[in-house]
């Protein structure tokens, strides 16, 4: 046997297990490497979702207290929501609203989260649009952020908050989508006080700003249903001047947004009731 053969089998053969270790090794560092980055990662997600926690708590203090409102402070903390609303829009396939929603549960800045809450719903319209209500906490600011575009294409398109609109009623946020067909929403604001006394707001979205179709005045002892057919709010359209906390007429309007417009379709009375005691 040539002895040059055999000599180069030799080597071959320690060279193996050297190959191997440095691969080894190699891989722990590639790994290690992988994994000390993943961490400021993690590290820098914990950090935004408690600093976004702070800012939440110090805004409904603010109000709460009547200090001064921080713009500023606010649109930094819509700005980390929209961010996570549009990481949940743009992912692959028809968006997972309730995923969403439970990972947005996790920034109440208060146990329980009374007040507090973070909402993705979906708009009419082709693509769809989303809406996300935002509630700052107990007597916090709110605000509505719109959400266009297309599969793995959305962003901000519109907002509606009291920075913007200044006569928004910016407490206690409810939002409920009227339209299939198109991005129409009613917004309903208040009715935590004793009389249940809310703002009904209704909006239209038409691909670059949000319109507003019509605003109702202060319905004391209120409350609302959304479905195919229509809105109904029902609300005491007559007050006892003597005693405001006793309803003498109740009524129930239903509304329809039909040919481009808000439109009271029809008026009936209600049998009078009077809050319960609390």
């Amino acid at each position: 046997m040539d002895p040059i053969f055999s000599c180069h089998r030799k080597k071959t053969t320690m060279a193996e297990p050297l190959f191997a270790r440095a691969a080894i090794v190699a891989g722990f560092v590639i790994f290690g490497a992988i994994a000390f980055a993943a961490r400021p990662r993690e590290q820098s997600a914990g950090d935004a979702s408690a600093e976004f926690k702070r800012i939440s708590a110090e805004l409904s203090e603010a109000r709460l207290s009547g200090g001064s409102e921080n713009a500023t402070l606010m649109e930094k903390a819509l700005a980390y929501l929209d961010s996570l609303a549009i990481s949940g829009l743009d992912l692959p396939g028809e968006p997972n609203l309730e995923g969403v929603n439970r990972g947005l549960a996790t920034l109440a800045s208060h146990t329980p989260p009374v007040g507090e809450n973070y909402r993705l719903v979906k708009l009419g319209g082709t693509p769809a649009s989303y809406a996300m209500v935002v509630n700052f906490g107990l007597g916090g600011p709110a605000a509505v952020r719109i959400y266009a575009g297309s599969a793995g294409n959305y962003g901000l398109a519109a907002k509606i908050d009291h920075f913007v609109q200044k006569d928004f009623l910016d407490s206690d946020l409810e939002l409920v989508p009227i339209s299939n067909s198109g991005p129409v929403f009613v917004t309903i604001s208040g009715r935590t006080d004793d009389l249940s006394t809310g703002l009904f707001s209704a909006w239209r979205f038409d691909g670059r700003r949000v319109l507003n179709l019509w605003n109702s005045d202060l319905l004391q002892q209120s409350s609302y249903e959304a479905d195919q057919n229509g809105f109904r709010i029902a609300y005491c359209s007559e007050v006892n001047d003597d005693r405001p906390s006793q309803c003498l007429k109740m009524s129930r309007d239903l509304y329809r947004f039909q040919s481009g417009e808000w439109k009271r379709i029809e008026t009936a009375d209600m049998p009078a009731t009077n809050p319960a005691a609390k």
